[in-house]
């Protein structure tokens, strides 16, 4: 029996990229849902659906019909968790790529009706949060007791992505966010305390940016005796940072609560990345640094990866959950953060399947 699945938002750079992830390695038929009717993909397995997430009956009825659904649709500071819910009341399986605390809180609270439906949901499933995520799982399951989390992110220029990726860069920038330091949650304002960090080749030493990410607070969950994650974010070239910076810190608050200042923001960013991708590339790269205790002794652990394209790296995050789910290798009712969902084996087996390479070393 063939397996449906239906991504909503799949017309982004980023829910193509999932799609094309999926259809690469199952041999799924793929619902893509758009507000006009183009997806731009030739392939027989695909088909294309008009679909508003405003017209609940139509987003219901196609929901009702398909084996899993991908959520690709932001920027998710704006969603509700409808679709999660509905997916819940159909017992199907749900995917997304939500990468805001406010999203991933609201789809946090069905937790016990997914598990009462069958239902496994999994969220903030991309490449940071995502792969990222399952980085640092990885790191933890190398100490007894693991202490402090550092993730580093670092996007050249687009990242391969559209203006919603740049609307999301914006909205994080509003307002303060809390984080766990020190074993205390404390309010960080948003792209302060630059700071330099060694990336792999081509990278090198690049300057970071505290980001509100949801890994802020599903990490201090998933892995109860860490005391510290620090989360930070950078781009290349490295004047986009200070530009960032200005609109963090000299912008009036009041003009970045407004959501015509994102729009133009946004769009002036993509036009000045679509130049400067030329020489920038549009790669990600990730570090997760884990420090901790093993066998009597504080060590730290270090994980990092590099992809030439940041939509595609998101696409693969995203398309490996879905295999896993529609191929029956994970089962975990519920609503969870991918940390705690993805075993680290079928992590491994599948950056592998995909030629992603993470490397690993103690410092």
């Amino acid at each position: 029996m063939t397996e449906r699945v239906l991504i909503i938002g799949g017309r982004g750079r980023i829910g193509s990229s999932v799609a094309q992830d999926i259809l690469s390695h199952t041999q799924a038929e793929v619902t893509i849902t758009g507000r006009t009717p183009d997806h731009g993909m030739n392939d027989p397995r695909v088909q294309f659906l008009v679909l508003d997430l405003a017209d609940v009956e139509k987003l219901r009825k196609a929901i009702a019909s398909t084996n899993l659904v991908v959520h690709c649709a932001g920027p998710f500071h704006y969603r509700d968790a409808n679709v999660l819910k509905i997916c819940i009341e159909h017992g199907v399986n749900y995917v997304d790529v939500s990468d805001h605390r406010s999203y991933t809180s609201k789809a946090l609270k069905y937790h016990d009706a997914a598990i009462a439906a069958g239902v496994t949901a999994i969220v903030n499933t991309g490449i940071f949060p995502g792969i990222s995520n399952s980085m640092v799982r990885q790191g933890v399951e190398q100490f007894d007791t693991a202490q402090k989390i550092h993730l580093s992110y670092l996007v050249s220029g687009s990242g391969g992505a559209g203006v919603t990726v740049m609307r999301t860069t914006f909205l994080g920038l509003q307002k303060p966010f809390e984080s766990l330091i020190d074993g205390q949650w404390q309010m960080v304002k948003p792209y302060s305390q630059r700071e330099t960090i060694d990336f792999p080749s081509p990278y090198g030493r690049t300057g970071v940016y505290w980001f509100d990410m949801p890994e802020t607070f599903t990490l201090p969950h998933a892995f109860p005796s860490v005391k510290s994650v620090i989360t930070k974010f950078g781009s290349v070239p490295d004047f986009y940072n200070h530009m960032t910076w200005i609109a963090a810190h000299v912008f009036p608050k009041q003009l970045m609560q407004r959501r015509a200042m994102i729009e133009f923001l946004a769009y002036v960013s993509h036009f000045m990345t679509d130049v400067t991708n030329r020489f920038s590339g549009i790669g990600v790269a990730v570090r997760s640094e884990i420090t901790g205790r093993k066998d009597d002794r504080e060590a730290v652990f270090c994980s990092s990866l590099v992809h030439g394209n940041t939509a595609v790296a998101s696409g693969c995050g995203t398309g490996s959950i879905a295999q896993l789910l529609l191929d029956g290798k994970l089962k975990k009712p519920g609503v969870s953060p991918v940390e705690e969902a993805l075993p680290t084996d079928l992590f491994e087996q599948a950056m592998q399947s995909r030629g992603i390479k993470i490397s690993h070393n103690w410092l």
